[in-house]
C-alpha cells in the first residue's frame, strides 16, 4: 500500500470509502509523530477494519484506538481503491461473516502509556467538553452515564425517591476540595463498597498518585461548566473519565460517599467516576481493595495472611508505607450472615479497611510496633489495647504520643498493637508501585512484557491441569529468561494475571471467574503445545491458588530458560477476557504462541485414465454419470444427492446428511472451470480429499457420536495442513460448535472445505510467497461471495 502525500493520519483513523457502501479504516502508531514532516509508511499502520453500511465485518489486527465514525472528523479520503491483505486479516474477514458473535480480539501491547485517553463515545477531551459548555452557557449532562435509575441499579429498582442534585442545589458556597483531600473526607454512604472507600484513604496519602487520579484543575469557581474529570488505570492505559455533578441524593443529603465537611464534593464525584467505568454504582458493590488501589496507580497487588506471613512482616509493611505503596486489610467471614457484623472489639468482620501508618514507640522500657488502620464509615473503632483512650499512650512520651496521635477523635481511624493486628486480621493487601521486593533493600529497574487475551468456550477456554483434555487449549505464552540477576544466577520474575471488565458485566449475571496460572519450561517449538506435553511435564511454577480475584500475581526467581506460561480459569468452558502482565530485572522475551497462520496443501494429483480407475472409482462414476445430465456434470443438488448416497453405506460415520451449504463450498473449492458444476475428474480429486478428511474425523470422533469436540479442531486442521491462530480457531468454535461444545460431520467437512478454498486462493494470489496480496473491491468481494 502506497502512502507517499498522506499528511496528518498520525494518532487518527483515515476512512478510505469504495463503492456498495464497503469502507476500510486504518489505524496509525505514532511512534514517528515527532520527525518533522513525517509521513506514515506500511511500517506504520496498526490495524485495518472492514465495514458494510457502517457495520463492522471485520476486526483491526493490533489495535490499540477505538474506531472513530465517519461524521467524528473531516480528514481527507485518498481516493485509493486497492487494499493489502495479510492471509490472517483475509481469513480473519471471510471467517467474520459466518459469525455467531464476535468475540473479543487479543492483542500485544507493550508498556503503558501515561498519556490518559478520553472515555466518552465521542473521543471528545474534559476541556472541549468544558469549553463547549461554557460557550453555549450550558451545564454539561453526561450522555454516558445519565441521570436515570439505570445509573444507580441494575438489580433492583430504586428503594426511596432519588433525585440527582448539582452540589449548588446542596449548599451555597459547595468546593471541590477543601484545605486539601485527606482521609477525613470520605465517609460510606448507602452503597456497599467499603473497598473502594479503603483504597480512596490510602489514595490520599500518596499526594502525586492523588493529583493524578484527582487533577486540581477544576473547581465550582471559574470555569465551572458542571463537568469534572478522574483518572483510572483500566488494563494497562489510563482513562480521563468525565462526569457531570449531578449526584444522588434524598431530602437534600448526598447517599453515597460523601466527605464530612457539606461543602466538600471531590469524593463524592470519584465514587461516580469510577462508578461510570464500571456501569453503575450498584457495579461497586463488593470487591477487593487492591482492585481499586491499582486502577488508582496502575501498580503491582501482593497478598500476605496474617497467620502465616513471614517473620518480618511489620518490616516488609513499613517498607512499602515508606516506598509508597497502598495498603489495605480485612477480616476473614465464614458465612453471608457475618459479613459487617460488629464484634465486641468495635472490629467489623468482612469489611475492607485501610492501613495508613506504623510506628514503633517506647513503652515502658521496650519497642512496641503499632498500626493506624482507617474504618472507611468514618466511625466504629477498635476499643482494646492502644485504642484512641486507652491507658497505654499514658505511659508514651507526651511529644510523641501528640505526634501520632494527632487529635485523635472518633472519626473511624484507630492504632493497635501489631500482634493484636495479627490476631484479629486475616488479610493485607499491598499495591506496590513498583514490582521491587519488599523482603529486600534493593530497588531495581523492572522490564515489563504485557499481553491481551481471552477465553472463548468451545476454543480456548481449556479450565485448569484438572482438565488434561482441554487445558492445552488455553493461550500459551512464552517466556525467554536469558540474563540472571545481577546479586544473584536467578532470574527475579513477577506474573500478574487480571480479569477484565467483570464488574461491568454483572448486570448480564457474570461475575468473576476463578482463575490461576501455570509455569513449565517451554519445550523449543513455537506452536501451541500439545497435551501429551501438559500429561507427562509438571509445572515449574505456578499461582498459589486459584481464585475469584480480579487479579492474582506472584514472585518467582526461576534459573535462566524457556518457559511456558499457560492462564486458565478453574472451570473449562468459562469465557474471560485477560491482562498479563509479567515483570521481570533484565530484559526477557516474551511471545504467544500458535499465532502462526498458514497452510502447507499438497498440489492435487493429475486425472487418472478411466482404464487405470479403481473399483472403488469404477463404482462412483457409475452413480456420478447416472446423476450428470448431457453436460457429463453435477450440479450442488445432485452433488448433495451423490454425497449422500455414498456416505449413507459408511456406516462408521453417523450423521444427518451432508447439507446443501456444504456442497456449495464443495463445488466452490473444485470447480477450476467456474462452470458452477463439478465434473468426474473433479470430483474424483474431491473424494481422494474426503477419505483423508473421513478418516481424521473418525480419529477424533472416539466414541463414534458422529461428532468431534471443538477443542480439537487445531490439532485436526494441522494434521490436514492448516495452521490457525487462536483468533480464528475462536471465531470457527463459535460458527460451528453446538452448545456441548461439539462438532458434527457436516459442519466439519464445511469449515475444512471453506479453509482450503480461502488458503488455495489465497496462495494463488500470493505470487511472491510475501504473506500479503493486492487485490481490488471486486476482487475481493469476488472471493467472499465464493466461498
Amino acid at each position: 500500500m502506497k502512502m507517499d502525500g498522506w499528511t496528518e493520519y498520525l494518532q487518527t483513523t483515515v476512512n478510505i470509502h469504495f463503492p456498495l457502501f464497503v469502507e476500510a479504516r486504518f489505524w496509525f502508531t505514532p511512534c514517528r509523530a515527532g520527525q518533522n514532516n513525517a509521513k506514515p509508511s506500511e511500517t506504520d499502520l496498526k490495524g485495518v477494519a472492514l465495514y458494510l453500511e457502517d457495520k463492522p465485518v471485520s476486526v483491526c489486527l493490533g489495535c490499540d484506538h477505538q474506531p472513530v465514525l465517519p461524521s467524528q472528523h473531516s480528514s481527507l479520503h485518498p481516493p485509493l481503491c486497492h487494499l493489502q491483505l495479510t492471509s490472517h486479516l483475509l481469513l480473519l474477514f471471510l471467517l467474520r461473516a459466518l459469525k455467531k458473535r464476535m468475540p473479543l480480539q487479543s492483542t500485544l501491547s507493550g508498556r503503558n502509556s501515561n498519556q490518559a485517553v478520553s472515555s466518552q463515545w465521542d473521543g471528545k477531551s474534559f476541556e472541549q467538553l468544558r469549553q463547549e459548555c461554557l460557550q453555549k452557557g450550558v451545564l454539561f449532562e453526561d450522555p454516558d452515564f445519565p441521570a436515570t435509575d439505570a445509573s444507580l441499579f441494575f438489580s433492583q429498582s430504586v428503594p426511596v425517591q432519588i433525585e440527582w442534585k448539582r452540589p449548588r442545589e446542596i449548599c451555597k458556597n459547595p468546593k471541590f476540595i477543601v484545605g486539601g483531600a485527606d482521609r477525613t473526607d470520605i465517609c460510606q454512604g448507602q452503597l456497599g463498597d467499603c473497598w473502594l472507600l479503603a483504597a480512596i484513604a490510602s489514595l490520599t496519602l500518596k499526594k502525586e498518585a492523588l493529583a493524578r487520579v484527582v487533577p486540581h484543575d477544576q473547581d465550582f469557581d471559574s470555569g465551572y461548566a458542571g463537568i469534572f474529570h478522574f483518572q483510572f488505570w483500566q488494563h494497562n492505559k489510563w482513562l480521563d473519565v468525565v462526569v457531570d455533578d449531578r449526584l444522588p441524593s434524598v431530602r437534600n443529603r448526598l447517599i453515597m460517599l460523601h466527605s464530612a465537611s457539606n461543602d466538600e464534593f471531590w469524593s463524592a464525584l470519584l465514587e461516580k467516576a469510577y462508578a461510570k467505568v464500571n456501569g453503575s454504582y450498584e457495579s461497586l458493590k463488593g470487591g477487593s481493595t487492591m482492585e481499586a488501589m491499582e486502577d488508582f496507580t496502575g501498580g503491582v497487588g501482593e497478598m500476605y495472611e496474617t497467620k502465616s506471613a513471614p517473620d518480618d512482616l511489620f518490616t516488609i509493611m513499613k517498607k512499602a508505607l515508606d516506598r509508597g505503596s497502598m495498603m489495605g486489610c480485612s477480616i476473614d467471614i465464614t458465612s453471608s450472615a457475618e459479613s459487617e457484623a460488629k464484634t465486641s472489639t468495635g472490629l467489623v468482620k468482612g469489611h475492607a479497611y485501610s492501613i495508613t501508618g506504623l510506628e514503633e514507640v517506647n513503652f515502658r522500657g521496650q519497642k512496641v510496633k503499632l498500626i493506624r488502620i482507617r474504618n472507611p464509615w468514618g466511625q466504629v473503632e477498635w476499643n482494646g489495647r492502644w485504642s484512641d483512650n486507652a491507658r497505654e499512650w499514658d505511659y508514651v512520651d507526651k511529644a510523641e504520643k501528640t505526634r501520632i496521635l494527632q487529635n485523635s477523635t472518633d472519626d473511624g481511624e484507630f492504632w493497635m498493637e501489631f500482634e493484636d493486628f495479627k490476631r484479629n486480621y486475616d488479610k493485607v493487601e499491598i499495591c506496590n508501585m513498583s514490582p521491587d521486593a519488599l523482603e529486600d533493600d534493593t530497588k531495581r529497574h523492572w522490564e515489563v512484557n504485557v499481553f491481551e487475551g481471552n477465553w472463548i468456550r468451545g476454543s480456548t477456554a481449556g479450565g485448569c491441569r484438572n482438565y488434561i483434555d482441554t487445558f492445552w487449549t488455553n493461550p500459551q505464552f512464552k517466556l525467554q529468561l536469558e540474563d540472571a540477576d545481577d546479586d544473584d544466577d536467578v532470574c527475579s520474575v513477577v506474573i500478574a494475571l487480571m480479569q477484565k471488565n467483570r464488574r461491568k458485566l454483572r448486570k448480564e449475571g457474570l461475575d468473576l471467574e476463578t482463575i490461576g496460572f501455570a509455569v513449565y519450561e517451554a519445550p523449543d517449538e513455537e506452536d501451541q503445545v500439545g497435551k501429551d506435553f501438559f500429561r507427562y511435564h509438571p509445572s515449574k511454577a505456578r499461582s498459589r491458588t486459584y481464585i475469584n480475584m480480579r487479579e492474582v500475581s506472584e514472585r518467582f526467581t526461576l534459573p535462566p530458560g524457556k518457559y511456558l506460561l499457560v492462564p486458565t480459569t478453574f472451570q473449562p468452558h468459562q469465557e474471560a477476557d485477560f491482562l498479563i502482565r509479567i515483570f521481570s530485572e533484565k530484559k526477557a522475551e516474551a511471545i504467544e504462541m500458535g499465532t502462526n497462520v498458514d497452510a502447507d496443501l499438497p498440489e492435487p494429483p493429475l486425472p487418472s485414465a478411466p482404464e487405470d480407475e479403481t473399483e472403488e472409482e469404477k463404482g462412483l462414476r457409475r452413480l456420478f454419470e447416472q446423476l450428470a445430465g448431457s453436460d457429463k456434470a453435477i450440479c450442488v443438488n445432485e452433488l448433495q444427492e451423490m454425497l449422500n448416497g455414498v456416505l449413507s453405506r459408511r456406516r462408521e460415520i453417523k450423521f444427518d446428511g451432508v447439507s446443501l451449504s456444504t456442497c456449495h463450498s464443495i463445488i466452490n473449492l473444485m470447480d477450476v472451470d467456474n462452470t458452477g458444476k463439478m465434473e468426474f475428474q473433479e470430483f474424483k480429486v474431491f473424494w481422494d480429499k474426503m477419505k483423508k478428511w473421513i478418516m481424521l474425523f473418525l480419529s477424533f470422533d472416539t466414541d463414534r457420536s458422529g461428532k468431534m469436540s471443538s477443542y480439537e479442531l487445531r490439532t485436526a486442521l494441522k494434521a490436514a495442513g492448516m495452521n490457525l491462530n487462536n483468533q480464528l480457531l475462536q471465531l470457527i468454535g463459535l460458527r460451528f460448535a453446538d452448545d456441548n461444545y461439539d462438532i458434527d460431520f457436516d459442519d466439519y467437512l464445511t469449515c475444512i472445505v471453506r479453509l482450503e478454498n480461502m488458503f488455495r486462493v489465497f496462495q494463488a494470489l500470493d505470487e511472491h510467497n510475501r504473506g500479503r496480496v493486492r487485490m481490488n473491491m471486486m476482487q475481493f468481494l469476488l472471493l467472499s461471495m465464493n466461498v
